[in-house]
């Protein structure tokens, strides 16, 4: 347990909330560890039926812990390669903390990335391997990597090449631009922009809708969507094929079609 995430369950939804407000949230160890238990373990809970991350206070999460990495006590060894640095084990270590966002993207039920102010670095990371994202018009979103030495981590080079293409993800990897959030609804990065005295009230109706949908369903989308960005034509083809007809067996899609029928709205039950 820690106080550096929250974690609270209502109607289906799942809110994982970053909780070090006076840090703009900056992930820690303690923080990372966290996160990849919760997520993990609410990946596997079939109660579950959506999942919004947020950050406590006016920010998502402005990325790694920059003064951790100066004083070298938030990655374990040395700065520098010398005494005590073993390449292998922080590459390791790394890899094992990124999977976090692996486990976003691929779990079978929506994720909703709630910005209410900066997001950067890794904490842009974590927003974009969510499905979804809603921000505030102010939102500062930076990649960051670039203004401290770094080449970037958290899969947020994958997740926004496939948002804004080839060359625009260069560009905001090299120069490390701060765009808001209605700049980042421009260029698809989020879905919604909305006033920052909205923000609460649209991320609750949206994740209580995305809570609402057949989740059996949207787990093979995602299997579908996922796929569909590296298969080949005829790889995708027959994966919709097999995710279709299994579907076609769940207890939503009987319900969903009785209702049809019978002209009314359905009523999904994950089953």
């Amino acid at each position: 347990m820690t106080d550096q995430l929250i974690e609270t369950q209502e109607d289906g939804v799942a809110t994982l909330t970053m909780n070090r407000p006076d840090a703009r949230n900056a992930l820690t160890g303690e923080m990372q560890n966290a996160l990849s238990e919760a997520i993990g373990r609410l990946a596997a809970d079939p109660t579950v039926r959506a999942v919004v991350l947020t950050g406590a206070g006016a920010a998502f999460c402005a990325g790694g812990d920059v003064k951790g990495f100066a004083a070298d006590t938030s990655r374990g060894g040395d700065a520098k390669p010398g005494a005590g640095f073993n390449m292998e084990q922080r590459v390791a270590g790394l890899r094992k903390a990124m999977d976090v966002v692996k486990i976003l993207y691929e779990m079978p039920k929506p994720t909703l990335a709630v910005i209410p102010g900066p997001a950067a670095g890794a904490g842009l990371s974590l927003a974009l391997a969510c499905d979804l994202r809603i921000a505030t018009n102010t939102a500062k979103l930076t990649t960051a990597f670039s203004k401290v030495g770094l080449a970037g981590d958290y899969g947020g080079s994958y997740f926004l090449s496939h948002l804004v293409g080839a060359a625009k993800v260069r560009e905001l990897y090299f120069t490390a631009d701060v765009i808001t959030g209605a700049e980042a609804f421009a260029l698809g990065i989020v879905n919604k922009a909305v006033p920052a005295e909205d923000l609460a009230t649209v991320a609750a109706e949206y994740a209580r809708r995305l809570a609402g949908l057949p989740t059996i369903a949207v787990g093979y989308m995602k299997r579908n969507l996922n796929a569909a960005a590296h298969a080949t034509l005829s790889e995708v083809l027959d994966l919709e094929a097999m995710n279709m007809v299994r579907t076609m067996m769940t207890d939503d899609h009987k319900a969903a079609s009785l209702a049809f029928v019978e002209k009314r709205a359905p009523v999904f039950a994950g089953r």
